[in-house]
């Protein structure tokens, strides 16, 4: 789906420009995109196993769930629509905590997907069963929940054990410490 974003500055200010996504990796504008994590009770955090059918980094675990912000939208109004839309979840905007900014870089596809994106990252509080989440087909390919430690461990090994997406270690740290951090 080609949906219409709002691009911002290598500050991450609006410039008031919106440009389809198609466009926008293509030339390598900067935009807006939610992560949130979700965790239990029980230290535990869902993860997402990206689609077979993504271009980029097809059936690696990550976030659990991601998408890009539409023109005009708060970043809280598309965390929650993306939530409902890849997992079946509904959550309402109060239930978001905003834990930081991650401004991600990447080139893919040997220049032709410049991904230059401001992660506007939250977390919530998983309070129904995994088998009550509804993955969409296209995005997810499946949901796990894994404990806090399990999350260490795959990550300590993620340059080779195909788990996570291993450039993005820094960031899952950061992730992870401070999902603890709001626990205790």
């Amino acid at each position: 789906m080609d949906e219409l974003l709002d691009i911002v500055d290598e500050n991450g200010k609006p410039t008031g420009k919106t440009a389809l996504k198609s466009e926008v990796h293509k030339k390598g504008w900067y935009h807006n995109t939610i992560h949130l994590w979700l965790y239990t009770d029980n230290d535990e955090i869902l993860l997402q196993q990206r689609s077979h059918k993504k271009v980029i980094y097809p059936l690696l675990w990550d976030v659990s769930v991601a998408g890009h912000i539409d023109a005009g939208e708060t970043f809280k109004e598309a965390a929650t629509r993306e939530t409902k839309e890849e997992i079946g979840l509904k959550l309402n905007e109060n239930d978001l905590t905003k834990i930081g900014t991650h401004l991600h870089k990447s080139i893919y596809d040997n220049g032709t997907i410049k991904d230059f994106e401001f992660h506007q990252v939250y977390v919530a509080k998983l309070s129904i069963d995994l088998n009550q989440l509804i993955p969409q087909k296209d995005e997810v390919e499946a949901l796990k929940l894994v404990t806090f430690n399990e999350f260490e461990n795959l990550l300590a090994n993620s340059t080779t054990n195909s788990h996570f997406i291993a450039s993005n270690t820094e960031y899952y740290k950061f992730v992870l410490e401070s999902i603890k951090s709001l626990k205790h």
